[in-house]
């Protein structure tokens, strides 16, 4: 079995929450110097999604802390469709994910604060999480998968489908990003969260880590 988090519950900030903790939207608290990625088609400050906190469990010996999340994504009525959002390449420079200690190779801008998550009306988002710790099942191949009977496919289909942190990614390791190996990090059905992201029909937010815990990456897919 595999460790995993599961998000059990959204629940709203009443206040900013500056603590270095698992969050949704806000901004991020920084664990060192500010390291906001750009997009590469507009040149402007990608938007923050998410900051995880690392547990040992996911990072080994590694020295990362702290995971930022950020995607390309327009303001508040802006048509997606004005740039490409091919998120699903790691290198497509419409996503990042800024592991402190650690690396990032594109560019960045040393900003503290910028674009963040809103609600359908426009209004800001941050959340903090319940999150329950659990056990997924063990990773499977595609062919291993679709050797299963219908029904032990669909309960091991049920099994991972949640939104998660670490843990066995729904998504089979030959779909993963180039440039590993990696280690699922979050999963995220952007459909069903309190705040609004529009990354495309019925997308799945998954982050990665790499092995030594020092970098990472977003893939967007539908679901």
């Amino acid at each position: 079995m595999v460790a995993v988090w599961r998000i059990e519950n959204y629940r709203r900030a009443e206040a900013p929450v500056t603590g270095l903790v698992t969050k949704f939207g806000g901004q991020p608290t920084w664990l060192g110097q500010p390291q906001w990625p750009l997009s590469a088609a507009w040149g402007t400050p990608m938007r923050f999604l998410c900051q995880i906190a690392l547990e040992p469990e996911l990072v080994g010996d590694g020295p990362g802390r702290l995971a930022y999340v950020f995607v390309s994504h327009g303001d508040h009525g802006r048509d997606v469709e004005e740039f490409d959002p091919d998120v699903t390449l790691p290198a497509g420079g419409e996503n990042g994910v800024i592991v402190q200690p650690g690396a990032f190779a594109r560019p960045v801008a040393p900003l503290a604060s910028g674009p963040t998550l809103y609600h359908q009306d426009g209004s800001p988002a941050e959340y903090t999480v319940d999150l329950v710790r659990d056990e997924d099942p063990e990773p499977m191949s595609s062919a291993e998968y679709l050797a299963l009977p219908p029904d032990e496919r669909e309960r091991y289909f049920q099994a991972l489908d949640h939104d998660k942190i670490g843990g066995t990614a729904l998504l089979h390791e030959d779909d993963w990003p180039a440039g590993g190996p990696w280690r699922p990090l979050l999963r995220l059905a952007t459909n069903w969260t309190p705040f609004y992201l529009n990354l495309g029909a019925a997308p799945v937010a998954s982050a990665f880590l790499s092995a030594d815990g020092r970098q990472g990456c977003l893939l967007v897919e539908d679901s």
